[in-house]
């Protein structure tokens, strides 16, 4: 495969940050690929883009320059010290391609909207003469809203848009630009994105494939593999709490309990299916300012053994989520652009793996979302679809 282009909405925010940075490292050799699921020997049969064939550009309505995004994280600890400085040129170059993004503005969307989103990825790909583009969606979560005619009905929301009334999450405007454009898709967030039903009929249009969504990266990582567990060995778990304490952008975000919905459901809606039962246990999100970029999660799982015998379990995960997620962004840019090649349209419940509200499948155990992910990729390319 030739170059492959990604395109970041959020392309200044912590996760993009520090994938683009990390993609430069790993193509000049100045750093390794721990974390690159896509890297280990399962996927050389997909015959996957390379990581240094991936160009990169982006949305956002930050005014934070990339170089002084990655300068912050580098001081937080999340980057190596040195890493800003030795690509502060690629960094630039990389700052010039990207564009003024759409604002969770509260007048509705309007088609002069999607059309500039339509033309600026248009003119990325043919500026940097780009064999597909995959969009990732990186942006901040956002509040659920009230479902509209335009949300279901195809006919309405381009009436809705043709008025400049249209009241779609932002997510989905950004999809709709890159469904128009061609572009294959991945949902990231929690974000409602290409699931609007409204979209399905341009999905199948399109002829793209998408993926997610809300990437799993930490506890919900960690759940599903427990849970599983508890299911086959025929323990029955009584209660599951959850407390997730974060800072930065993301805590500040999910401060906001309409934004907080969202995440909630989408950490929680896996475990049910899992254990095969209901179980009580809240979950908390928390912003803890003085957190800054890193996240903790504490869990107190309550199980019943044999003859009623009650125990627990708790597990504390504490990480940068931007270290953990940027390389899963490079994974997922990498499979959905094979998905693209291979002709796949609709959503891609062969990855799974990735994310804790799947596209396509009911499936939340990791051990059998790996298994699907790998025999995906190891089918001979004639019998990959």
């Amino acid at each position: 495969m030739t170059r492959v282009g990604v395109w970041l909405i959020g392309a200044r925010g912590s996760v993009a940050t520090t994938a683009v940075l990390g993609a430069l490292a790993v193509r000049s050799g100045a750093a390794g690929r721990t974390g690159c699921v896509t890297e280990r020997p399962e996927f050389a049969p997909a015959r996957l883009p390379e990581i240094g064939d991936l160009v990169f550009g982006g949305h956002d309505v930050s005014e934070v320059r990339l170089g002084k995004s990655a300068e912050r994280l580098a001081r937080a600890g999340v980057l190596p010290a040195h890493l800003p400085r030795a690509f502060a040129d690629e960094l630039d170059r990389t700052e010039h391609g990207l564009r003024r993004g759409l604002d969770h503005a509260s007048e509705g969307v309007r088609r002069r909207d999607v059309d500039r989103l339509e033309a600026d990825l248009r003119e990325f790909a043919e500026r940097e003469a780009l064999e597909r583009v995959v969009v990732v969606d990186l942006s901040s979560t956002e509040s659920r809203p009230g479902v509209r005619a335009e949300h279901t009905d195809p006919d309405a929301l381009e009436a809705a848009l043709d008025a400049g009334t249209a009241r779609i999450p932002v997510s989905s405007a950004y999809a709709y630009a890159a469904l128009r454009a061609g572009c294959p898709f991945v949902e990231f967030t929690p974000n409602t994105g290409p699931r609007l039903p409204a979209l399905a009929p341009l999905v199948e249009r399109s002829g793209v494939p998408w993926a997610g969504s809300d990437g799993k990266t930490g506890e919900t990582l960690v759940k599903s593999v427990l849970a599983p567990m508890f299911a086959a060995r025929a323990l029955r778990v009584r209660s599951w709490s959850s407390v997730n304490l974060l800072g930065g952008g993301d805590g500040a975000t999910l401060a906001d309990p309409a934004n907080a919905e969202s995440k909630i459901a989408s950490k929680a809606r896996g475990l049910e299916h899992m254990l095969g039962h209901e179980t009580d246990g809240p979950l908390h999100i928390d912003y803890v300012p003085d957190l800054g970029d890193a996240k903790t999660a504490w869990d107190h799982v309550s199980f019943e053994g044999f003859l009623g015998a009650r125990m627990t379990l708790q597990f504390t995960w504490s990480g940068y989520d931007s270290a953990l997620a940027a390389p899963l962004v490079l994974d997922l840019a990498r499979l959905t652009a094979r998905a693209h090649r291979r002709g796949r349209v609709g959503p891609l419940p062969e990855l799974a793996f990735f994310f804790k509200d799947p596209a396509g499948t009911g499936e939340h155990g990791l051990a059998e979302q790996w298994r699907t992910l790998t025999s995906w990729c190891a089918a001979p390319e004639e019998e990959a679809e």
